[in-house]
């Protein structure tokens, strides 16, 4: 399923053209997603591509995030994949009650694309790896993207923005529900 992701209506970026990401759920339980941003990329600060390595803090820059729940509960873990290759997750009990996992076994596979005005990102993550809870069952997705500018202005994307500032964690956020692959 292909999915639009908009602009918070306070953060614009005129250097964006659109947004969006594919979502496909694996037999094995893998999730992958694929952003594909379009737009002036020479206006963008985009991190170059490096060697993949748990980052931190990569929110403060250009990347892409992914919010996982099981369907029915309150926790969460969330996904940040940067162009550079880093990625970070972090697990939360509740809104915004939790922290970093710092586990390499959680390490998501990332391809990254790039052209003059095309910049694609494709993560796999091994949603088992969290809990065996997450092969099987039906998940809320919140799926999101942090855009920098090169005067360092971000601007937040989303599925769905809840009324206020932009906050990825707010449970409106969660806009895509997602069955369980068929088995292979």
């Amino acid at each position: 399923m292909s999915l639009a992701l908009t602009c918070h209506p306070s953060t614009p970026c005129a250097a964006v053209r659109s947004l969006d990401v594919e979502v496909e759920r694996q037999p094995a339980g893998a999730l992958r997603l694929t952003f594909r941003l379009v737009g002036q990329l020479d206006r963008l600060r985009i991190p170059a591509v490096g060697a993949p390595r748990i980052g931190a803090r990569l929110w403060e820059h250009t990347c892409f995030e992914a919010f996982v729940a099981v369907a029915d509960t309150a926790a969460y873990h969330e996904f940040n994949f940067a162009p550079s290759g880093a990625w970070t997750v972090y697990a939360f009990s509740g809104y915004r009650d939790g922290g970093v996992l710092q586990d390499p076994a959680l390490a998501p596979e990332i391809m990254v694309r790039r052209t003059d005005e095309h910049l694609e990102l494709t993560a796999q993550a091994h949603l088992p790896q969290l809990s065996p809870r997450h092969r099987d069952a039906t998940l809320r997705l919140g799926l999101s993207a942090v855009v920098e500018a090169h005067d360092g202005a971000r601007s937040y994307w989303a599925l769905r923005h809840p009324p206020g500032r932009p906050d990825f964690h707010h449970p409106d956020t969660f806009a895509v529900t997602l069955e369980p692959a068929p088995p292979a």
